[in-house]
C-alpha cells in the first residue's frame, strides 16, 4: 500500500513547463564541460577603423586654422604630428620621420614643411595622371600633329618652343599667386622662408567645382586627408614610373 501511494504521488506531479522555461535551459541541468577564455586581437578592419579614427583626430587638427608662431619647438614627428601641424596616416598615425627633419624642428618650419607635401603631392598627382594619358594618346593627330612619340620621359623634349613658353607663364602667374597668398613679406618677417600666421597649408581658395561647398567641418577635414593621402601615393607612383622608363626605355603601359 505504501508503494502504491508513493507511486500516484509521483504520477500526480506534474511540474508547470511553461514557468520553467522562463527560468531555467535544459542544459542547465546537465554538467557542461568549460574551456579557457581565448583572448583574441580584433579582426584587421577593427583595427583599420582604430587606425583611421587616430588619423582623423590628427587631421582635423592639421586640415584646420592652426595658428602658428615662431620660435616653439618641437622634439620629433611625433610632437608636431600631435600639436596638429601635420597629420599621420596608418600604419604611421603619429607620423612618419625616417631622416629625422623634424627633430628639434621650429612651429613655423614645420607649417612650412606640411605645405611642401601637399604641394608636391598636388604636382604628383598631375604628372602621374599626365604620364598615363600622355602615352595613350601618343601619336594622336590632335596633338602636336602626332609628333610626340615613345615614352612619357622623352615627351617633353619633343614639344614645340611655344608649349614651353605658355606653361613657364602658367606657372609663374599660379606660383605668383599662392607667395602672395601664404607667404610673408621677405622684406618685413624676421626670416626668410616664413608662412603666414594665419595661413592653413595647402588652402588656396581654389575650388572650382564647388566640391567643399556647403560641406560641414568634417567632411572638409576628410576631403583634405584624403588629398593629402592621395598626394603621398602619387609621389612614389611618379618616381617608379620615371625609374621604370629610365631602366627600360618603354611606355609605362
Amino acid at each position: 500500500e505504501k508503494q502504491k501511494a508513493k507511486k500516484a504521488q509521483s504520477s500526480s506531479y506534474r511540474p508547470d513547463r511553461s514557468a520553467l522555461s522562463d527560468h531555467f535551459s535544459p542544459h542547465a541541468l546537465s554538467p557542461q564541460p568549460t574551456f579557457p577564455t581565448l583572448r583574441h586581437p580584433p579582426p584587421p578592419s577593427t583595427m583599420a577603423c582604430i587606425a583611421a579614427m587616430n588619423v582623423m583626430i590628427t587631421a582635423k587638427a592639421a586640415t584646420g586654422a592652426v595658428k602658428v608662431t615662431g620660435g616653439k619647438k618641437y622634439a620629433d614627428i611625433k610632437a608636431a604630428t600631435k600639436a596638429g601641424l601635420v597629420a599621420g596616416v596608418a600604419p604611421f598615425p603619429e607620423g612618419l620621420d625616417v631622416f629625422g627633419f623634424f627633430n628639434g624642428i621650429d612651429e613655423s618650419e614645420a607649417q612650412r614643411y606640411a605645405d611642401v607635401e601637399i604641394t608636391h603631392g598636388r604636382v604628383a598627382m598631375l604628372a602621374a595622371l599626365g604620364f598615363l594619358v600622355g602615352e595613350q594618346v601618343e601619336g594622336s593627330s590632335f596633338l602636336f600633329d602626332a609628333d610626340i612619340t615613345g615614352p612619357a620621359i622623352n615627351h617633353f623634349q619633343q614639344v614645340p618652343p611655344a608649349f614651353w613658353g605658355a606653361l613657364t607663364a602658367i606657372i609663374v602667374v599660379a606660383e605668383g599667386a599662392r607667395v602672395q597668398l601664404a607667404w610673408q613679406n621677405p622684406f618685413e618677417a624676421p626670416d626668410l622662408f616664413l608662412l603666414k600666421a594665419d595661413y592653413t597649408p595647402g588652402d588656396l581658395g581654389f575650388d572650382p567645382l564647388g566640391l567643399l561647398k556647403g560641406k560641414s567641418v568634417d567632411e572638409i577635414n576628410e576631403k583634405k586627408l584624403k588629398e593629402l593621402n592621395n598626394g603621398r601615393i602619387a609621389m612614389i607612383a611618379i618616381a617608379g614610373m620615371v625609374g621604370q622608363e629610365l631602366a627600360t626605355g618603354a611606355n609605362s603601359l
